[in-house]
């Protein structure tokens, strides 16, 4: 959402950063172009103002200009007035009630409210480990009840049963009643949607409100309205007192601009960003981490939540245990590839990496081919067991096979079985050093650069893994002293499977 933006503010600091010594008009020129890309970005005008004249004041000070490094200093000062401007510090949900807590979700027609309300259900059940209960109150729109009802059976989260020709205060009485007595932790509440903002809606809002006294009412906007986003909150926070916003849509194409100006303009915190149409694609809504994915340092805390989210415990253990013996197979090759996958595929690890906005540019444009993990899957998948387990029996005449079972070529299946011959003496390896220490050592040998420069070569090839690498090498606390090694490599001769721009 924000790589407009991003790509805008990164070539302003890129050439403050590359003089020597910055005057006062340097300073306020670069805030010109900040101020015309916040703009851009659709930042309202009074916050894009504000933003850029509070920048400014501490950017010209004495201080600044004479530093050792004056670029550096400027981008730490927008970094810090950008996260305060997105809402300083992160705002969780008022759970530490007496249950169950209440949480009413409110919202237009069209901004994914009923899904988003499923996914902070099987949030707070998976990762929280709440019992929660949902109740839809939407007996406007056809099948909302039941559309609830589905997306519950998806997350494995409880929803009230539908009691035909109830009102909405009616069920809302009923769903807290239940909550109560069969012990739910927390109760969500759908409620109805409209195309605009009337005085219908708000008088339907404000009666739940009186006989629900809910703890959080969040507002749920689709960020791809831009403004009108914003102004759909000032709307609805004038009627029913909001604890905050979720903003869905967040993985789209817009500017950004509501989620720049929600904070400043509205007051209200935004507590959760939807990232996709999957029923976990939500993510709390850090200001400061995602201050850091627009000026491209990177999000480094986000990728080891989502890794530590989607690693299985069992399956870590057995891949090092077989790692330690030096054996690796192509069913194992196929685990790292749905790992990856479950991660968010090439595009979103790069994301998150300091000094890869490159490699983000690289897998957008096409450079980099986010199928290529499902091909390689499919190459796997066409092989049989003992093909998988053995992977130096294939023959010219069982590759044709698998190329045809795959939708692939023999080229394709030969760069798979490199790769694999490669990744497997770098298991041979780690038993000659002696197992888990072994690894250990070559993992701290590596550093953060060394994981950098391989996924740079996954995504642009040796010349964008290189810089990547050197990159990764000059990030503080976290070169080559680093015990764990930081990212893992990707495995060798990744690069072969890229598409190289024609």
């Amino acid at each position: 959402m924000f790589d407009s933006l991003s790509e805008r503010l990164g070539g302003v600091f890129d050439r403050l950063r590359g003089r020597g010594a910055l005057t006062e008009a340097d300073v306020r020129a670069a805030m010109r172009e900040v101020r015309v890309a916040l703009l851009e970005a659709d930042v309202a005008l009074s916050v894009a103002r504000d933003f850029v004249d509070k920048v400014t004041e501490q950017a010209v000070g004495q201080n600044v200009l004479r530093s050792i490094t004056p670029g550096q200093q400027v981008v730490k000062i927008v970094n810090d007035a950008l996260t305060e401007m997105l809402g300083a510090d992160e705002s969780e949900l008022a759970l530490d009630v007496t249950p169950p807590a209440i949480i009413m979700m409110v919202g237009l027609q069209g901004s994914g409210k009923t899904t988003t309300t499923a996914k902070i259900a099987k949030r707070l059940a998976k990762r929280d480990g709440k019992k929660v209960l949902m109740a839809s109150l939407d007996v406007n729109r056809p099948a909302a009840q039941e559309q609830l009802a589905t997306l519950g059976t998806l997350a494995e989260v409880a929803t009230l049963p539908i009691v035909a020709g109830q009102r909405p205060v009616e069920i809302a009485r009923r769903a807290i009643q239940a909550a109560k007595l069969q012990g739910y932790d927390v109760l969500m509440l759908d409620t109805a949607g409209r195309l605009h903002v009337d005085q219908a809606l708000m008088d339907e809002m404000k009666a739940i409100a009186d006989i629900a006294t809910p703890n959080e009412i969040l507002l749920v906007v689709d960020a791809l309205t831009g403004q009108d986003a914003v102004n759909v909150a000032q709307n609805f926070s004038t009627q029913v007192p909001l604890t905050g916003v979720v903003l869905t849509r967040m993985d789209g194409d817009a500017r950004g601009g509501a989620a720049l100006s929600m904070r400043a303009v509205t007051g209200k915190p935004i507590k959760f960003a939807g990232t996709g149409e999957k029923i976990d694609a939500i993510e709390a809504f850090h200001p400061g981490r995602v201050a850091g994915r627009i000026l491209g340092m990177g999000d480094v805390v986000s990728l080891v939540e989502r890794a530590a989210e989607s690693i299985q415990v069992e399956d870590a253990e057995r891949m090092a245990a077989k790692m330690a013996k030096g054996q690796f197979d192509m069913d194992d090759l196929r685990g790292q590839l749905a790992q990856m996958r479950r991660m968010g595929g090439l595009g979103a690890l790069a994301g998150m990496i300091p000094g890869m906005k490159k490699a983000q540019a690289a897998v957008a444009s096409g450079v980099a081919d986010e199928r290529i993990l499902l091909r390689m899957d499919a190459m796997i998948t066409s092989m049989t067991q003992k093909e998988r387990s053995k992977p130096e029996i294939l023959s010219a005449k069982r590759k044709i096979r698998i190329a045809k079972g795959s939708g692939t070529t023999v080229q394709d299946v030969n760069k798979l079985l490199k790769m694999h011959q490669e990744m497997s003496t770098a298991m041979k390896k780690i038993k000659k050093m002696g197992g888990m220490k072994g690894m250990m050592a070559m993992l701290g040998k590596g550093g953060m650069g060394g994981g950098l420069g391989g996924l740079g070569n996954a995504i642009g090839g040796p010349e964008l893994g290189d810089m990547m690498g050197k990159a990764g090498g000059g990030l503080p606390g976290l070169g080559g002293g680093n015990p764990m090694g930081g990212m893992p490599k990707l495995p060798p001769g990744f690069e072969n499977f890229i598409n190289k721009k024609k």
